[in-house]
C-alpha cells in the first residue's frame, strides 16, 4: 500500500510572533484535513516565527491515486497561501 509525503516550505513573512504563525498553519491544516481526509502535521521551524515546513500523509491502494490526491492538495496549498508558499516536496512510500 502506498503511502505519499507532501511537504511543504512556507515563508510567513506578517507574522510577527508565534500565535500569527499559528493561526496562518491552524487554517491550512483545517482545510486541508476537511476537504482532502489527509494527516497535516508542522515538521520543522516550530519556534521560528516566519518559517514552517508542513508534511501531508495519504495513503491508498494505488499510487496514481496517491498521486493525484498529493497534486490535489497541493494546488489547494498554493491557493491557500499564495506568495506564502516557497517550495514543495513528493514523496512515495
Amino acid at each position: 500500500m502506498p503511502d505519499g509525503l507532501l511537504t511543504l516550505e512556507l515563508h510567513i513573512p506578517d507574522a510577527q510572533s508565534l500565535k500569527d504563525k499559528r493561526q496562518v498553519l491552524r487554517s491550512l491544516k483545517d482545510k486541508l484535513r476537511r476537504e482532502f481526509n489527509v494527516a497535516v502535521a508542522e515538521l520543522e521551524h516550530h519556534d521560528v516565527w516566519q518559517r514552517s515546513v508542513i508534511g501531508v500523509v495519504t495513503l491508498s491502494n494505488e499510487e496514481k491515486h496517491v498521486r493525484e490526491m498529493l497534486q490535489k492538495v497541493l494546488d489547494k496549498a498554493d491557493e491557500i497561501l499564495g506568495s506564502f508558499l516557497i517550495g514543495e516536496r513528493f514523496e512515495i512510500v
